[in-house]
């Protein structure tokens, strides 16, 4: 597709370019940052408002029986654990990515110390996303048991760093800076030769990549909701363990919605049977409401044709870049492989900070990571392939004309 027609006519031929049409975009913007945060289905200011209007306003308390929200968050969590390869009861929607990396960790730990007590390491990456790491050090600092962190790295590489002194292996399917992905079922085997468990970060790949937990025989999963998935800013986020670790369970944030009767206000805790042990407080139910939304567009659409649109838009956009913006010093840092990566595409820019301040100015919406990194997030439900050609146009210009350079550009938010 070297022209705008051509992008004009893939569209047409485009079997998910309907699905646009579900989402409410403002006009005169080329949002390409699903992958900080999605964009607003239009069901759903109608579900907030049914929510806060009918089932608090009229049902009051009631509603905990009457509106189904009580088992809201296992009834969500299968809905999309049917999205990730995950069965019925595997999979619950609460609390944060933070707080569920909290929860996962600290239960692999206590599986790791029943069955190989000697093991002291947790494997990350440092590329990993910095929540991941700060949980595993603050885990490490409150235990005070000579758990280490080891990362991988590019001195480092993951054969090396899997060794039979790592406990458990934290990694996220899809690079949250580069958009690299990794095996899940190869390398969750990798780990389990080395007798380590293995918990996926799915922030990045929950709605953007196929996945199949199951299937991959994974151990631990979390990830959030906001994103690919559209749930909303600060939505809610998952938690998903394999069956065969539930009745191991152990985590020190042994809320009464984890209890097996709750309402029973029993002195002694006891862990409520399957995944909904993995629950901690009372459910933030607005905001948990309005997932669902996302996640009915994300089943229409199929995540077979998610992807194959993805990989075809993230191909276009690299090469546009490429041949478009020959010159500029612009550097590919996602792979390029299919495989090996999920639904953004990241470039260097030594003015990277600049350079997307400047387009965000024209309406082409991406987001900056350190270092130097311009991020953009190809989210077929919602972004076509003349939206990747106007947006490569844009860029083109802003580098061309260094529309960048000037002062306003150079101010730093306090979110990049």
């Amino acid at each position: 597709m070297n022209t705008r027609e051509a992008c004009v006519n893939a569209d047409r031929q485009d079997p998910l370019a309907h699905v646009k049409e579900q989402f409410d975009l403002p006009p005169g913007v080329l949002y390409l940052d699903g992958n900080s945060l999605g964009v607003l289905p239009k069901t759903a200011a109608a579900r907030a408002a049914q929510v806060i209007t009918e089932e608090w306003g009229t049902g009051l308390i009631r509603s905990w029986n009457t509106a189904g929200w009580f088992d809201l968050p296992a009834r969500l969590g299968d809905k999309l654990g049917r999205l990730l390869g995950a069965r019925e009861g595997e999979l619950v929607v609460t609390d944060t990515t933070s707080l569920n990396i909290f929860k996962a960790l600290a239960a692999a730990l206590r599986i790791q110390q029943h069955k190989h007590p000697a093991r002291r390491v947790i494997l990350s990456e440092r590329d990993n996303f910095p929540t991941d790491l700060y949980m595993i050090q603050g885990m490490i600092d409150l235990l005070q048991q000579g758990y280490e962190m080891r990362l991988i790295d590019d001195e480092l590489p993951l054969d090396k760093a899997l060794d039979d002194s790592v406990a458990v292996m934290l990694l996220s399917h899809v690079n949250y800076r580069s958009g690299q992905m990794h095996d899940m079922a190869a390398v969750t085997a990798q780990a389990h030769e080395h007798g380590a468990l293995a918990i996926w970060d799915l922030a990045h790949a929950a709605g953007a990549v196929p996945v199949n937990l199951n299937g991959a025989n994974a151990d631990f999963a979390v990830g959030c909701t906001y994103k690919y998935l559209n749930g909303g800013p600060g939505s809610p986020a998952f938690i998903w363990v394999a069956p065969r670790h539930t009745k191991d369970f152990w985590q020190p944030l042994s809320g009464w919605w984890g209890h097996s009767r709750p309402f029973d206000m029993a002195v002694a805790y006891e862990p409520a049977g399957g995944i909904r042990r993995y629950l901690c407080g009372t459910q933030p139910i607005v905001s948990l409401s309005m997932v669902e939304c996302g996640l009915d567009v994300a089943h229409a659409a199929g995540m077979d044709e998610v992807r194959k649109k993805s990989l075809a838009l993230s191909d276009l956009f690299i090469q546009l870049v490429e041949s478009r913006c020959a010159g500029h010093p612009l550097t590919l840092v996602t792979p390029r492989t299919h495989a090996d990566r999920g639904s953004h595409v990241s470039f260097r820019h030594p003015n990277g900070f600049e350079v997307m301040q400047a387009l965000i100015a024209r309406g082409v919406i991406g987001d900056y990571r350190e270092p130097e990194v311009l991020r953009f997030g190809l989210t077929p439900l919602y972004f076509g392939y003349a939206d990747v050609w106007d947006a490569v146009d844009i860029l083109k210009d802003v580098l061309d004309t260094r529309a960048w350079d000037k002062p306003e550009f150079k101010q730093r938010s306090a979110v990049t």
